[in-house]
């Protein structure tokens, strides 16, 4: 007569209140006792999920964003030619009127093939200098049409000595010192990975595999490339009914067993700067891959509710702001400064604070990425917008974000990654709701309209599996009610345990009244004693109680018969109910009694710096503060430096480190590359069972320190 049930194992502590809810994903022991009219029902448990919230309006998500400046979409877009990357600034200057005669009308794409397919390939020989009007110095020979600066075969005499004088490089099975013997002279400087790419098997995309900006010249891939794959490409365009051609397209004559002559877009040696004899200079391959494209995770995103604004961390008060607090531009939103905010809601050339929605030159709606109208906003772009101030672009622009690679400049760079793009967006109205989660308890899903409940399987369905709900009801859609999802989902990992115990006690007077109280406690033990500030450990208890009261009310049907032309059948009831509800906080004592958090315990910090890159590294100072030891350290001149013993770090260029080359200084024997010291290491050596690309080994790039302690 007084146990009712005891449950243990997964239970659930389900309250029919609104206030406090209760829980669906528990592990531990569930009792129900009846007392006369009194019913208790307790639990003590572990809580193995967590409970989340999805807001819709409209019957679509909206979801919020942040990217940093840097995480832009590496490997994903590419400019077609130094022209194209030249002219964007110029061609969006005024948009959505986009100031170019340029229309791509074919294209092919080639691509390293990782997929092992045998349709749609074919041999090619990528060049860097393919179609441009400045050549690198590649040996003699090599002119500049002076005609003009539109990319085309005919732009320098690259192509037409390819396919002539060099044409034996369409063997692809020849060895180079055979193809370009001539051209690796001394005095040139024509390497693979640098200045052209042969690939073997290349893969040709499908159409749908990527997608081009036919008027800004440039394409953007489906999926991103890894480090060592090629990318090349031919495509065919029109100006002012000129027609103009760069690379050789696979259909076009050119026989199957010959390689294709293609322009390089990408190449294995994927740097910023490359060695040119003795120097270091720019790669202009890397100014080709667009670092203006970011991510918010969206696809098919609504003009409509969506919100986007580029902020700056202030680093003297922490916070962030939407402008950069110095300087002539101090207070202009840096959505304006960014070209992002020209146009009102009509499009007039007034900007309101707001950005601007283009699809296609702004925004790509569909897949959710955000386009600057600049090439490199958080750099050289801010420098004119200091009126030339090169003390306050040092201060606050972000060049290493364009001349670095992307992990120096998160690395060693860090303090100047404080630009980031934050806002809001939802994707297309729909009547299927994604929940982010699989596997859902069933009964764990609460859904409401504009804070009215709705009821399961009549205003909606839920998929426990997959994760959805979809609203049935389209009144609910077409009125345009806020939609709230609540819901628990099990935690995949649990490292922080969560215990929690609960009374509900239910009183009933009589069939017509009804009241209820609970009380609940949810406690969470750390993993450590040392709490960073924002994570610390809740152990939070909440009060409530609640009535219901109904009764047949027979005198509201007999008025409402005294009502002309109403006859109804139905016995009337007057109900009414109510809640409170009481939540004091607290936390575990496990880390005091006051609750210590640490805004920092220096023990978990870090700082990320790749050491493999030489730009990476200085000179340290002269110590300070030991005038026996280091009496240098007084001058403030270069002659503080000279008592320094000898360091130098350095990484080997390749092309000395090859038998058949002929750049090879001649006081350098074979001997002398074999040494560990100097000698080349291949991927293999170090990865024995990773498959090389195209069966040909990689090197590995290796950085060496040499330390001459006698000598200054």
């Amino acid at each position: 007569d007084i146990i009712k049930k005891i449950e243990a194992g997964n239970v659930t502590f389900g309250l029919n209140t609104s206030l406090i809810t209760g829980s669906q994903t528990l592990f531990g022991i569930k009792t129900q006792l009846q007392f006369g009219r009194l019913m208790l029902t307790g639990i003590v448990s572990q809580e193995k999920g967590k409970k989340s919230e999805i807001n819709v309006t409209g019957g679509a998500q909206v979801t919020n964003f942040e990217v940093s400046a840097s995480n832009y979409e590496a490997n994903k877009h590419y400019f077609l030619s130094q022209y194209f990357f030249g002219n964007y600034d110029v061609a969006l200057a005024n948009f959505p009127v986009i100031n170019s005669g340029v229309q791509i009308q074919r294209i092919e794409v080639w691509v390293t093939n990782r997929t092992g397919a045998v349709d749609n390939t074919r041999n090619i020989v990528a060049f860097s200098d393919l179609g441009e009007d400045v050549l690198e110095d590649i040996g003699t020979g090599f002119i500049t049409d002076s005609t003009g600066v539109l990319p085309r075969n005919g732009g320098n005499s690259l192509y037409y000595q390819m396919s002539t004088t060099y044409n034996a490089l369409r063997d692809i099975t020849m060895p180079l010192t055979t193809t370009f013997a001539p051209l690796m002279t001394p005095n040139g400087d024509f390497t693979q990975a640098v200045n052209f790419e042969r690939v073997n098997n290349a893969r040709k995309l499908a159409t749908t595999e990527y997608s081009i900006n036919a008027r800004l010249g440039y394409i953007s891939l489906n999926q991103s490339l890894n480090y060592d794959e090629v990318l090349a490409v031919a495509y065919q365009y029109t100006v002012n009914g000129q027609t103009f051609m760069v690379g050789e397209f696979s259909n076009e004559g050119i026989s199957g067993s010959d390689a294709l002559i293609v322009k390089l877009l990408k190449s294995t040696n994927n740097v910023p700067k490359v060695s040119a004899g003795s120097t270091i200079v720019p790669y202009k391959l890397w100014d080709l891959m667009m670092k203006n494209v970011y991510s918010i995770g969206a696809y098919q995103v609504n003009p409509q509710n969506f919100q986007l604004q580029v902020w700056y961390n202030n680093p003297s008060t922490g916070t962030d702001v939407p402008f950069i607090p110095e300087g002539p531009i101090n207070g202009v939103p840096l959505l304006q400064v960014m070209n992002l905010d020209k146009l009102n809601m009509q499009q007039q050339a007034v900007p309101d604070g707001m950005f601007d929605f283009i699809d296609g030159v702004t925004i790509n709606s569909s897949n959710g990425r955000v386009i600057f109208p600049v090439v490199n906003p958080f750099g050289e772009w801010l420098l004119p917008k200091f009126n030339g101030d090169n003390a306050l672009y040092l201060k606050y622009g972000f060049p290493q974000l364009y001349d670095s690679t992307k992990t120096i400049a998160t690395t060693v760079f860090a303090s100047k990654d404080r630009f980031k793009l934050k806002g809001q967006f939802q994707s297309s109205s729909s009547s299927d709701i994604a929940l982010n989660a699989v596997n859902i308890p069933p009964g764990s899903v609460v859904v409401s309209a504009g804070g009215t409940p709705l009821v399961e399987n009549q205003d909606y369905t839920v998929d426990y599996t997959l994760g959805r709900v979809k609203i049935i009801n389209e009144s609910i859609l077409n009125s345009g009610v806020p939609i709230k999802i609540s819901l628990q989902s099990n935690s995949l990992f649990n490292i922080q345990s969560k215990t929690l115990w609960g009374l509900h006690a239910d009183y009933t007077f009589n069939k017509n009244f009804r009241v209820g109280g609970t009380v609940m406690n949810l406690t969470e033990r750390p993993v450590t004693q040392k709490i960073q500030a924002g994570d610390e450990p809740m152990s939070n208890t909440i009060f409530g109680t609640d009535f219901s009261y109904t009764t047949e009310a027979p005198f509201l049907t007999r008025w409402v018969d005294k009502i002309p032309l109403i006859d109804t059948k139905v016995p009337s009831s007057f109900s009414m109910a109510g809640e409170f509800a009481y939540l004091h906080p607290g936390h575990n004592k496990a880390i005091g009694k006051n609750g210590n958090a640490y805004i920092d315990d220096f023990e978990g910090t870090q700082s990320a710096i790749d050491i493999r890159s030489p730009q990476g590294w200085s000179l340290a100072s002269v110590p300070q503060g030991q005038p026996q030891r280091f009496p240098e350290a007084s001058q403030d001149s270069v002659a503080s430096g000279y008592n320094r013993a000898k360091f130098a770090w350095y990484v080997i260029d390749p092309l000395f480190q090859r038998p058949d080359n002929n750049l090879k200084p001649s006081h350098i024997s074979a001997a002398d590359m074999s040494d560990h010291r100097a000698r080349e290491v291949l991927e293999t050596e170090v990865f024995p069972n990773k498959q090389p690309p195209n069966g040909q080994p990689m090197n590995v790039s290796m950085l060496t320190l040499a330390y001459y302690p006698n000598e200054r």
